[in-house]
């Protein structure tokens, strides 16, 4: 008999061509007086476009959002949110901002409504992250997940080709790693599959015509799908490397998942042939690790971490940092399989099941 424990997190979610203009109504609703509008540089002016659509409800914008969450941006945003009396954040962009959010309510609770404009998935969870001494630190709490999400496909219709497919691939992955979670359940399973049935379907066609809207609606919904499964389970081999690629070495977020992806999931294949079977349903491919490679990279993905800036050098301590703690995942982790798997994804080999003895 089937028995598994599922739980739901409490969020309101908004979805639709030109919603953003709905931030306004959710900064209400959730009975805020002033909020702090969250960005990118990059995104400066979209997050000014929110502020002005605020009005009085705006205490301001500050567009220093920055990749991986280093303490000292997150310091710096909670002391403005402070000054300027904000209750609230919205946080306009991917997953840097939304961790940026997720640092400010860690400290001081101020509730998120998060508006994403990539596939990344972090405004589904709870899990929030920092960067210090150069080693990236995660951990859960409910008060980081976002009150309320607006996803209006109409954001995403302007992010670059190359990062769509690095932002959509990097959604798959939290799919894939929810599929052999320790804590998933039938429920996660099919939001899993949906994810990457819609994700897979999706990024072919935004390669092709950016602009298609049904195509951008589809890929938002799978990375929601996505977030979603990330948020209800405990992640494994896969994300600890990201963490520690990123956190490190200071590699691209969406890049390093994109490229990790098919060599985690050939690491763990042994160990997991139902979640297998799965994929290779899902990919109609029988090397679903390969598949996931191949497709990426002829999308225009990034083939291997040399490319990203990872050296052969900085193998030795990146899978010390990775197996310095203990956490769940469905294969030993071993130092001589971490290193085996590091240095096939430095080179771009094809994905393989390395020893771990």
């Amino acid at each position: 008999m089937i028995q598994f424990l599922y739980q739901q997190q409490p969020m309101r979610v908004q979805f639709g061509a030109g919603w953003v203009d709905r931030v306004a109504e959710e900064v209400k609703a959730l009975g805020l007086q002033k909020v702090l509008v969250l960005a990118t540089p990059q995104q400066e002016d979209l997050a000014e476009r929110v502020a002005a659509s605020l009005g009085q409800l705006s205490a301001g914008v500050h567009a220093k959002a920055e990749m991986h969450v280093p303490i000292e941006s997150a310091r710096a945003a909670r002391d403005l949110a402070v000054q300027l009396g904000a209750d609230g954040c919205v946080a306009v962009g991917g997953g840097s901002t939304t961790g940026l959010g997720k640092a400010i309510a860690l400290e001081y609770g101020l509730p998120i409504i998060a508006v994403p404009t990539t596939y990344a998935g972090s405004e589904m969870t709870p899990v929030w992250g920092l960067t210090a001494d150069g080693v990236k630190k995660t951990g859960k709490d409910s008060k980081v997940l976002p009150r309320s999400v607006i996803y209006d496909p109409e954001l995403t219709t302007t992010l670059p080709v190359s990062l769509s497919v690095t932002s959509g691939f990097n959604a798959i992955a939290h799919a894939v790693e929810g599929l052999y979670a320790p804590d998933g359940s039938p429920v996660v399973s099919l939001m899993a599959e949906g994810g990457i049935r819609d994700l897979l379907g999706a990024l072919p066609t935004i390669v092709d015509d950016p602009s298609n809207l049904e195509a951008r609606a589809q890929a938002l919904q799978g990375a929601w799908l996505c977030g979603a499964v990330l948020g209800a389970t405990t992640m494994s081999l896969h994300h600890k490397l990201c963490h520690t690629l990123g956190g490190t070495f200071n590699l691209p977020h969406a890049e390093t998942h994109t490229v990790v992806l098919p060599y985690a999931l050939a690491y763990n294949a042994p160990a997991i042939p139902a979640v297998m079977d799965t994929l290779r349903r899902l990919t109609g491919s029988d090397d679903p690790a390969k598949h996931l490679k191949d497709t990426s990279t002829g999308l225009g993905g990034p083939s291997s971490l040399s490319e990203l800036g990872f050296g052969a050098g900085d193998i030795d301590k990146a899978v010390e940092i990775a197996t310095q703690n203990a956490y769940a995942n469905p294969r030993e982790v071993t130092a001589a399989g971490i290193r085996q798997l590091l240095q096939d994804a430095l080179t771009g080999a094809a994905p393989r099941s390395p020893e771990v003895g």
